[in-house]
């Protein structure tokens, strides 16, 4: 099923009690949205299927108009998510910087999305809070569930792009909470966006439990999130959420597995489409049978449903939707 704001907030509040991890899964691909959602629903699982400006643009198209990408892959979760009885999922905005403070709030009174990050960390301190708290005003209108950031993530994602690393202080973290009242909260604590290996991350486990810890013991308990994990090892991963992270962000993950999944199907098959050496052209026929899209795209979509299936046993979410 689809989940709205109020109940996607109910996801991670179960979640930080409980300490299990919520998996977060950029999408744009329907094949894609289909192997997460069998995923999460095969594990009891509740999810977060997100979306990005530069997702928007390409699912509309040669427009590149946001809100119609937007719409678009807001409609095919909806629609999908309708058949899947045991796990819930909402959708989300990722990164969305303050540019696009016009997308959140159409895409927030239009009812494409239950959740949304505003990314203001490249801001100073006092203008992130500013910006941050005028989209928590706009969303909390329309029950829908807001992530805001401070700290510097390293790497490339979609088209937020950092070459410095900052690692969020824990006393700004407890301001921003507190002066904000964001839902989740982003912290940067060593993961990178992009290809990384989990054993070459200098990753502070122990600054996401302070951060935890000083929120509890001021009353304003929030769910951490951890972005640019893929790649993490399952140990660093657990280690996370027993500190106080709730929601674990997955993409490149994602389209490794497809690149490597589609490729392995042409490595085999490459004759279906290419005259064999030694063959006479005219005594060659492509096969229909087996370059027939869905023969090699259904490949692509069951590495995603197989991989978030590891993922939601490693964060511990598996059998926990609130459904």
């Amino acid at each position: 099923m689809y989940f709205n704001g109020t109940e996607l907030k109910k996801v991670f509040l179960k979640a930080k009690k409980e300490r299990f991890g919520i998996i977060a899964s950029n999408v744009v691909f329907d094949g894609t949205i289909r192997g997460l959602l069998q995923g999460y629903d095969n594990k009891k699982s509740d999810g977060l299927l997100q979306i990005s400006s530069g997702a928007c643009k390409y699912a509309a198209g040669d427009s590149k108009d946001l809100l119609v990408g937007a719409e678009f892959i807001s409609s095919m979760v909806k629609v999908l998510a309708k058949q899947f009885k045991k796990s819930g999922v909402g959708l989300h905005i990722d990164h969305a910087t303050p540019n696009y403070f016009e997308f959140i709030k159409d895409c927030v009174e239009n009812g494409f999305v239950s959740s949304v990050m505003i990314d203001a960390s490249k801001e100073e301190f006092e203008e992130n809070v500013r910006i941050t708290k005028e989209v928590v005003k706009l969303c909390k209108k329309h029950s829908v569930t807001v992530e805001g950031e401070i700290g510097y993530i390293k790497g490339t994602e979609d088209e937020i792009v950092s070459e410095t690393e900052l690692y969020t202080s824990p006393e700004e973290a407890l301001e921003f909470v507190k002066q904000t009242g964001v839902d989740l909260f982003a912290a940067s604590v060593g993961t990178n966006h992009g290809v990384t290996k989990g054993e070459k991350v200098v990753l502070r486990l122990d600054l996401i439990k302070e951060i935890d810890d000083l929120l509890i013991a001021n009353n304003v308990e929030t769910g951490i999130v951890l972005h640019g994990a893929s790649g993490l090892t399952a140990e660093q991963q657990q280690t996370a959420v027993l500190n106080g992270v709730v929601k674990i962000n997955k993409d490149t993950d994602y389209q490794l597995l497809t690149a490597q999944a589609v490729q392995a199907y042409w490595e085999k098959e490459k004759d279906a489409v290419v005259c064999p050496e030694g063959v006479n052209n005219e005594d060659y026929t492509p096969d229909k049978s087996r370059f027939d899209p869905r023969k090699w795209t259904i490949k692509a979509e069951n590495a995603v449903q197989e991989q978030l299936e590891s993922l939601v046993n490693i964060t511990g979410s598996t059998g926990k939707s609130i459904v």
